[in-house]
């Protein structure tokens, strides 16, 4: 993985500023994204940051923002998308400890080791240069300071079969990456209507059974709303550019960036992980 001297692929944001223009997330029900919110920050420590300032590493439509600012004393909300931005803008309108900032990682606008935490949910896995990007955002943070990330997952655990359909779908994301936003966007709400729904819905039919859905295809959207699916399949079919990790390679890359007393989440979505700066 080679990134270049600014880490940053413009079709990837600009992919993202139109997503999240579509799709604000005023549309997702408040008792799941309130599940949505445990599922990814289960391990924070927030008993610890009531008096703490911190980032959010490629903010997007500020959905996480609005869970994490109003129980931290600042929070930055850095994107390098100003479509991005005006969405963030718009839902966190209501929040005075908020700031924006128009950037990319290898230019967050805050003084090294300046920061009490830091987070980036979703983000570094569509980064040209993933380790370096997290390094980015590690030399921000103070000693002892906790980061958050999310990162796909190399199907880690997966058993042949489900790897060999992750492929195929791989294949399409590759197909659906390239057309114009228009048409990804349709192609994904067809992706979403045609494939993520059913699949999840006869998880959560079969997990009724008692059957064992863990290998379930899209098993995880079970609970979640069309909406979310709708986003996803965005997210997951419309974004050229997309690294995947094992849990071993995150481990090793968070302590080659300075990161230590790391911990990973065992459940999805996989892998969340939590380290401190050194």
């Amino acid at each position: 993985m080679s990134g270049s001297a600014s880490n940053i692929d413009e079709a990837t944001v600009r992919g993202f500023g139109d997503e999240w223009a579509a799709f604000d997330q005023s549309g997702v029900p408040a008792e799941e994204f309130e599940r949505r919110c445990e599922q990814y920050f289960g391990m924070f420590p927030f008993e610890e940051l009531a008096a703490a300032e911190g980032f959010d590493l490629g903010c997007g439509s500020g959905r996480w923002a609005q869970f994490v600012a109003p129980q931290v004393s600042k929070l930055h909300c850095i994107d390098p998308s100003s479509k991005a931005l005006d969405v963030s803008r718009s839902l966190l309108r209501n929040l005075p400890n908020v700031e924006f900032h128009l950037a990319g990682c290898h230019e967050i606008p805050l003084p090294n080791e300046s920061q009490d935490f830091g987070y980036s949910l979703g983000v570094l896995h569509h980064i040209p240069n993933t380790q370096e990007a997290l390094a980015q955002c590690v030399a921000k943070l103070r000693p002892k300071a906790p980061f958050l990330i999310y990162l796909y997952y190399r199907l880690d655990q997966r058993p042949g079969w489900f790897r060999a359909l992750w492929k195929a779908s791989d294949l399409g994301r590759r197909l659906v990456s390239r057309l114009p936003f228009v048409l990804r966007k349709t192609a994904a709400e067809m992706i979403a209507i045609s494939i993520y729904f059913p699949l999840s819905r006869s998880a959560l039919f079969a997990e009724k059974l008692g059957v064992d859905v863990s290998n379930w295809p899209l098993a995880n959207y079970r609970r979640w709303s069309f909406y979310t699916m709708r986003t996803d399949a965005l997210d997951r079919f419309g974004t050229k550019l997309e690294h995947r990790f094992s849990r071993e390679e995150i481990v090793t890359m968070m302590q080659g960036c300075g990161l230590q007393d790391i911990r990973i989440s065992e459940g999805p979505p996989f892998w969340v992980a939590l380290g401190r700066k050194r």
